[in-house]
């Protein structure tokens, strides 16, 4: 029995790969990690986002991308409570990830587009 107090526990198996999708393979958490990429912090600033991602949706998955250590969330106002998100190191590290995933997608289906960094086009919006 000791040996199993020491086993990690996973959720299909231990393949690497499995793991890493068991946490981002569904449909909506990458986009989330790509919008913080690009300087998006505030839950206001997630749903804007062209995907249209739904309430409950994004309100669980931060939740879980908070559990899993790759955002962290700091409370910017009290009344009403509200956070803003940024990205751990662990977070960061899927950098090249989406950057690879952007090199696929602009390879295989024409016509997609990068976005542009949030914070710049904040900025660009303001000086208008």
């Amino acid at each position: 029995m000791a040996e199993d107090s020491n086993k990690t526990d996973f959720e299909r198996s231990c393949c690497p790969v499995a793991c890493a999708l068991d946490l981002l393979g569904d449909k909506w958490t990458l986009l989330i990690i790509r919008d913080l990429l690009l300087g998006k912090k505030r839950y206001q600033e997630f749903l804007a986002s062209p995907e249209q991602i739904a309430t409950n949706i994004l309100a669980d998955r931060l939740k879980k991308l908070d559990v899993a250590g790759i955002v962290v969330q700091h409370a910017y106002q009290q009344k009403p409570m509200r956070y803003e998100y940024a990205l751990t190191q662990k977070g960061q590290d899927l950098r090249p990830i989406l950057e690879a995933l952007v090199k696929w997608g602009m390879t295989y289906h024409p016509g997609t587009r990068v976005f542009k960094s949030y914070e710049r086009n904040s900025a660009a919006g303001r000086e208008q």
